[in-house]
């Protein structure tokens, strides 16, 4: 990474002083987090395929792929251009975090795949791509933290980004059980198997961090600014977790490890989806008392992407989960938040194009 940063810090240093140009200098600032939309433009569209809308879940799934493509292009000129900004956002604890929505985004993508396009290869491609980017990301970000001389307090250096890690790794085992129910053995059996190894690892890494974000916010001051969209990761790493849990069950059937497990596998998806389910009343009152008591203006942020995800993932998880178990009385649950997961969406699209806009402009009168 050193090395990196070197060779690069000429060719940064002249784009610098050259201005950049207009795409160039909107790079310097682009948002390691912004891989985000893809996540919540594919969970959204795989809730929308759920309950038979399918020319929304196509449309959706169009959009995230091109979305998809776009990001990795600017992430890379970024990376090439700005590398001392690129890799030190890597390392820094408030924005390192972010970096993992290129995990989850790339995951999220080969689960559409898999269910929408019934592209077994593709989802298996973006598999082994995702979990690539998750070994290194995972092994470079929290190492770096550790190792780092100069660190931040806990109130200043922890917010709920870092549970973007757990979706991340959740996400690998979303789409490795999604695979292993159509793959033939002996993959069926190391995909049921690397699932449920991630699925364990992300509910484990869930409570070591989120007990440090819940005893930042109750112990320290915590203001309206401190209040991130990203917050709703406490619910949407649940979420997904419960929905990693489902499809492992649904998965029982023709694989013996986990039919043995089936009833440690029901308990734990429904401490997690009742945990997630705690946290919507919670983060709703926050809110409340951030944007309407405190007066917090809100404007759009890349991270407001990071509450359109939780939203569209409690919607996927609840209409797994209730299918699994018979819970009939659930359904209405999906369906509720389908619709807040597609307005939610469109808000924050909205917020994109208008930004965009802005960019463009300001672009044009440099």
């Amino acid at each position: 990474m050193v090395f990196a940063m070197n060779v690069g810090e000429a060719s940064e240093r002249r784009a610098r002083r050259a201005g950049a140009g207009g795409v160039l200098a909107g790079l310097v600032d682009l948002s390691p987090a912004y891989f985000a939309m893809v996540m919540a433009t594919g969970i959204v569209s795989l809730a929308a395929h759920q309950h038979g809308l399918e020319r929304i879940a196509l449309g959706l799934f169009w959009i995230a792929g091109v979305a998809w493509a776009l990001l990795w292009c600017m992430n890379t000129l970024r990376m090439l251009v700005f590398p001392r900004r690129f890799y030190g956002d890597m390392v820094d604890h408030m924005t390192g975090p972010g970096y993992f929505t290129s995990v989850a985004a790339t995951a999220v993508l080969g689960a559409q795949c898999v269910i929408l396009a019934h592209r077994f290869w593709f989802g298996a491609v973006l598999l082994a791509l995702a979990y690539v980017l998750w070994l290194v990301l995972t092994y470079t970000v929290f190492a770096a933290m550790i190792v780092k001389d100069v660190k931040p307090t806990l109130d200043k250096g922890i917010s709920g980004a870092w549970l973007l890690a757990v979706v991340a790794t959740q996400s690998l085992a979303v789409v490795g059980a999604l695979l292993a129910a159509q793959a033939p053995q002996p993959w069926r059996l190391a995909l049921n198997f690397f699932a449920l190894a991630m699925w364990l690892w992300g509910g484990m890494q869930y409570i070591w961090m989120v007990s440090l974000i819940f005893y930042r916010d109750t112990f320290f001051h915590f203001a309206p600014a401190d209040l991130t969209p990203p917050h709703w990761i406490s619910m949407g790493a649940m979420a997904i977790s419960t929905l990693v849990g489902a499809l492992l069950i649904e998965n029982a059937g023709d694989a013996p490890m986990l039919r043995v497990l089936t009833p440690f596998l029901m308990g734990f998806m429904v401490f997690y989806w009742a945990t997630g389910t705690w946290w919507v009343p919670m983060m709703i009152v926050l809110d409340v008392w951030s944007y309407v008591y405190k007066r917090f203006p809100f404007r759009y942020d890349p991270l407001d992407w990071g509450a359109v995800f939780p939203l569209g993932m409690y919607s996927v998880c609840s209409y797994d989960m209730a299918h699994v178990l018979a819970l009939d009385f659930l359904w209405p649950l999906p369906v509720a938040f389908l619709v807040l997961a597609l307005l939610a969406w469109v808000a924050a699209f909205a917020g994109l194009l208008r930004r965009i806009v802005q960019w463009l402009r300001s672009a044009r009168v440099r």
